[in-house]
């Protein structure tokens, strides 16, 4: 696990709470400019939105959709030191509606990265292990530049040019699987997602399936680094019990993202402290559908990591297995004192 001095979790991930007014609106109090932000409306069941500075203001990718990417001059018009401006569309900014929009923080725009075989555009913020990176598929076997320094555990990756499934490599599905964002199937195995290659420091590697490397397709990945204290990408096997499994990450959660991969089938849930907060009706979203929230019940957020307190085969099913990815609320290092709740 790479370390890191992060004492501060929300400089680098924060999870904003806001009501949509119609026109626009400058949404403060992310405490940074983001990179990437990732709304979702609560109560109506439009698509999930994501937008990212790299690729540009404006351009639209849904975690739940497997559209190609496309433009909306009314979605989010800047991102902002503080946060982000949104126009009126109705998927950022219907009048009335309340919103969730997760924050990530890379650096910038992005530079050409000619690490791997593949060229790339980078935008890497290596001490909270996050990076975003656009290239164009080739068709072959190849690797491609990260920026992180370390090998990334969890890469979500999308093809912008077609009609196409969201790939994701994770660390605990090991390099000849790939899980799809936007559906609820298990695990698919094939050679030809990563090149039965693991990330390394430099690059991650692609072969010649179309949801990694189509040849004249655009992509766009995000990469996850795992930094002790501020993020955990891992598995664990659910008991089948309301006194669930629990998840030792090393920090008091803000946001957790969990997918079954064996024994079933079932939704990415999307679980943060912002949107009730307290133990255990932690809302939840699901990456996969346009669904408004659901009743909690599922999940504590704890000082130390998450405990799952549902039987239900959705997140600790008995003998199954899941992956999940964690950002800090609070590091539980250095001379941060733990919070219990």
């Amino acid at each position: 696990m790479a370390y890191t001095n992060i004492k501060k979790s929300s400089d680098y991930f924060n999870t904003k709470l806001y009501t949509g007014n119609g026109g626009t609106q400058s949404i403060t109090g992310v405490d940074f400019q983001p990179d990437l932000t990732w709304i979702k409306d609560r109560t109506v069941g439009f698509d999930h939105v994501l937008q990212d500075l790299v690729r540009g203001t404006t351009k639209i990718i849904n975690s739940n959709q497997n559209y190609a990417e496309f433009t909306n001059a009314d979605s989010i018009t800047s991102f902002n030191s503080d946060g982000f401006t949104t126009g009126s569309y109705v998927a950022t900014n219907q009048n009335t509606t309340p919103y969730v929009a997760w924050n990530w923080k890379a650096n910038g725009a992005g530079v050409a990265n000619t690490d791997g075989s593949i060229s790339s555009t980078v935008s890497a913020n290596t001490t909270s292990g996050f990076s975003i990176l656009t290239r164009t598929g080739t068709g072959s076997n190849g690797t491609i530049g990260h920026g992180l320094g370390v090998a990334p555990k969890v890469i979500i990756n999308k093809d912008l040019s077609s009609t196409a499934w969201w790939g994701v490599y994770h660390e605990s599905l090991g390099n000849t699987n790939a899980i799809y964002l936007n559906t609820t199937n298990a695990t698919d195995a094939s050679v030809q997602y990563w090149n039965n290659t693991s990330p390394t420091s430099t690059v991650f590697s692609v072969g010649t399936n179309s949801i990694s490397n189509a040849s004249g397709k655009n992509y766009v990945s995000y990469c996850f680094a795992e930094k002790q204290g501020f993020s955990k990408f891992g598995s664990y096997t659910g008991n089948g019990s309301t006194d669930g499994t629990f998840v030792y990450t090393g920090f008091k959660p803000a946001f957790v993202i969990n997918k079954i991969y064996s024994g079933t089938t079932s939704n990415w849930n999307i679980f943060d402290n912002k949107r009730d907060g307290f133990n255990d009706q932690n809302k939840q979203l699901y990456a996969d559908l346009a669904n408004t929230e659901a009743s909690g019940g599922k999940i504590d957020l704890l000082s130390n990591g998450f405990k799952l307190r549902s039987s239900s085969s959705e997140v600790n099913g008995s003998g199954y297995g899941y992956i999940y990815m964690a950002f800090a609320e609070q590091p539980l290092v250095g001379d941060n004192p733990a919070t219990a709740r």
